[in-house]
């Protein structure tokens, strides 16, 4: 049950992510379970990828270059989900932050964190 909770919840921070930012447009909210579907999706199969790609930039860049992969992320899920545009490569930065920060609140709220530091 968790997990369908976690889903719902990380297409409501999508979804309010795009109402505080100008340059992210959501067309409504199972856009953003879809958004959040795929963007999962990206982050399990690209994500590793572009890290190990990257990985002496990283280390030069002391893990800031993890930004940057976390906006072509978005950038990536913008290009597959018909429903969400995303303006620009800086509009993806700040959405890939806010969006952290909403589903760090809400892990907080449902006692998510809490579970998984006990296991």
């Amino acid at each position: 049950m968790s997990g369908i909770l976690r889903f719902l919840l990380s297409g409501l921070a999508v979804l309010l992510t795009s109402y505080l930012l100008n340059g992210v447009h959501v067309r409504d909210y199972w856009y953003a379970l879809l958004v959040a579907a795929v963007l999962s999706l990206a982050n399990v199969i690209v994500r590793p990828v572009l890290i190990f790609f990257t990985i002496p930039i990283t280390f030069i860049t002391l893990g800031l270059f993890l930004l940057v992969i976390n906006a072509l992320i978005i950038l990536l899920v913008d290009f597959l989900v018909p429903g969400f545009n995303v303006d620009g490569f800086w509009w993806a930065l700040a959405f890939s932050l806010i969006l952290a920060i909403f589903n760090s609140l809400f892990d907080d709220i449902t006692g998510e964190k809490a579970k998984r530091n006990q296991d």
